[in-house]
């Protein structure tokens, strides 16, 4: 039996980002997309799918640590709770009955030589032919075989999505096309992050017990000048040496359009100020009006002087600057 563990390649010990953490960086080394020319990313795409979606689970995480269910999901002791113990159907190694329903030498314990049905039992164990119509000793529902798996669903289809800086900053809904040529708006989880996965429902290839889901990797791209750092967004504006020194309204981009900043006299570089609202959309954060709170967006002061510095030579002419910015150093 697989081990899902190793096949996301942590130790049993993992947390729960861990367990995250793995599964996004092999998702990312296995998307389809990535591996053209390799039929078998694929398949290993599909394993680390669903060995993540068991152990981000916490409950069938539990359940798979003690040893409840196999990697699969289902069962893994069909015949647990049938009361059988070390040794045999009983105390001992022997099959039978004694007296008056007494335990025989090591046989069932509290059963008399009516109350079961051998062949029916090892029919029910080991396919042997089950007697027809009811006879001396048939007892219904002891030895019945199971009944049959459910029919699997198709294969998932995977997808891979890419989604502007901007467009995940603000979490604005995006539109893609799936394998049957149908296109549908798709809304970005809240927090959503580069290499979060998204799983469609029933839109995957069907099958015998119904069509398989889509499964949706989101790829955020870089941004010349914004940056993200956990739910804020930074960025460095430059400005001129007069609009520091005097101050002034300048324009100033934002995810959501330019809005304008404004500048104090004497405004030094690498002044950081802060547009409330305007980062990225906080996964645990309340909501207000259907509308997700949001981080800030930072924004550092760089004062850019002037590419002919001739003419601002010539004013400073005669003048020094008493201060000293390096004496906190020592310096």
């Amino acid at each position: 039996m697989r081990d899902l563990y190793a096949t996301l390649g942590i130790p049993r010990t993992a947390s729960e980002a861990d367990i995250k953490s793995a599964y996004r960086k092999l998702a990312k080394e296995l998307h389809p997309d990535r591996n053209t020319d390799n039929p078998k990313a694929a398949e290993k795409f599909s394993e680390v799918t669903r060995a993540y979606d068991l152990l981000s689970d916490k409950a069938k995480r539990a359940q798979y640590d003690r040893g409840e269910i196999d990697a699969d999901g289902n069962p893994a002791n069909p015949f647990a709770g049938m009361g059988a113990r070390p040794g045999g159907f009983g105390r001992g190694g022997t099959y039978g009955a004694g007296p008056g329903g007494a335990p025989g030498a090591g046989g069932f314990e509290g059963f008399g030589a009516d109350d079961v049905d051998l062949g029916d039992l090892f029919e029910g164990l080991f396919g042997g032919r089950k007697p027809q119509g009811p006879g001396p000793g048939a007892r219904r529902g002891f030895g019945r075989q199971p009944p049959p798996p459910p029919p699997r669903c198709g294969a998932d289809i995977q997808y891979r999505l890419a989604v502007p800086f901007v467009e995940a900053a603000a979490g604005r809904d995006q539109r893609i096309t799936l394998a049957d040529g149908k296109a549908i708006n798709l809304k970005l989880p809240v927090g959503v992050e580069d290499g979060t996965m998204m799983r469609l429902k029933d839109k995957g290839h069907p099958g015998p017990g119904g069509n398989g889901d889509g499964i949706v990797m989101v790829e955020v791209g870089n941004h010349p000048f914004f940056r993200r750092e956990g739910d804020n967004i930074r960025m460095d504006l430059p400005v001129t040496l007069d609009e520091a020194v005097r101050g002034a309204k300048v324009k100033c981009p934002t995810v959501d359009g330019a809005v304008m900043l404004t500048l104090k006299p004497g405004t030094s570089s690498g002044t950081v100020m802060r547009l409330a609202g305007k980062g990225w959309t906080k996964k645990n954060g309340t909501v207000t009006d259907g509308k997700h709170e949001r981080g800030d967006q930072l924004v550092t002061i760089e004062i850019q002087l002037p590419a002919d510095l001739a003419p601002l030579e010539q004013r400073l002419e005669g003048w020094v600057d008493t201060a000293r910015p390096r004496e906190k150093f020592g310096l």
